[in-house]
């Protein structure tokens, strides 16, 4: 009988502690549970609130804000799942500092990674190109397609879909060959030394004029580039718009090379030249062309 009573009393202690222990972690279980619920919907509401936020803001590329939006929900989510477990009774220094060290170890993994959208969020914020713009850095030609945090997509001048990793377009100087409204070319004619100057100057002048493409103002100009005993150089200097770069320059030299063949015997073995002032090669060449070249004749 003794250790009957003694079974008895045993269980019923056990099933006191273990009702108080229903009932403790109970209330626990439904206030994690409320609180994930709240922390769930704080998080994409100030998520929504940073992202709108961001997105008025002038110069901040959407994917830039939807980015600072996404890290700004994720931190109020890891700091409602802390709160949850200290409602446990787990000591959330410990988790902290577990969170940190992993943290740590992930950023060391992923340094190239990180450099790369490091790198994005800064072409995102200054945008030294945009979407539809035309660039040449060091080892990147091409039209760009899309910017990403991660790498930049772009379009050859062939057709040839390139995607550079944004460290490699970040460290690297950047020529932007659509962001500016105007640009200038020039066009050089040589002619004999015997041939008559101010003919082919008023020539080269007249095809300028009659080209739309080319602007008013500033108004193009002809001059003697530079000279020897056997031939004379005229320079065409005019400038378009950055979209009629190309094609007004592969216009204007065939029609040089046209007008000035007409007369060759007042103007004897002309040689046309056209070239970008700055002595690049100039924007990617228009989908399915060829690219702008010397042209000599």
């Amino acid at each position: 009988m003794d250790q009957a009573s003694e079974f008895v009393v045993a269980t019923r202690a056990a099933l006191a502690q273990l009702s108080a222990l229903a009932v403790q972690y109970s209330f626990s279980a439904i206030g994690a549970i409320v609180l994930l619920v709240l922390g769930w919907m704080a998080a994409g509401l100030i998520s929504r609130w940073a992202h709108r936020g961001l997105s008025r803001i002038h110069g901040i590329d959407a994917t830039l804000s939807q980015f600072f939006s996404n890290i700004i929900r994720y931190a109020i989510l890891v700091l409602v799942v802390v709160m949850v477990l200290g409602q446990f009774g787990v000591q959330t220094a410990s988790v902290l500092a577990a969170l940190g060290a992993i943290g740590l170890a992930v950023g060391l993994a992923l340094q190239g990674t990180l450099q790369n959208i490091a790198a994005g969020i800064m072409l995102l914020v200054l945008r030294p190109f945009r979407v539809g713009e035309s660039i040449e850095t060091g080892s990147v030609t091409g039209t760009i397609v899309d910017v990403g945090l991660f790498a930049t997509e772009l379009r050859t001048a062939d057709g040839v879909y390139r995607l550079a990793p944004n460290s490699t377009l970040w460290n690297v100087p950047i020529t932007n060959y659509s962001r500016l409204k105007t640009r200038r070319n020039e066009i050089s004619v040589s002619i004999g030394s015997d041939g008559d100057i101010g003919r082919a100057q008023a020539k080269l002048m007249a095809i300028a004029g009659s080209d739309r493409r080319v602007l008013k103002d500033p108004a193009p100009t002809v001059y003697v580039a530079e000279f020897d005993a056997g031939s004379a150089k005229l320079t065409l200097r005019y400038w378009t718009k950055s979209s009629d770069w190309w094609n007004t320059g592969r216009d204007l030299t065939r029609d040089v090379k046209i007008a000035f063949d007409k007369h060759p015997e007042k103007i004897p073995d002309p040689q046309v030249e056209n070239r970008d002032v700055s002595g690049e090669s100039g924007p990617p060449a228009p989908h399915g062309a060829d690219e702008p070249v010397t042209q000599r004749t």
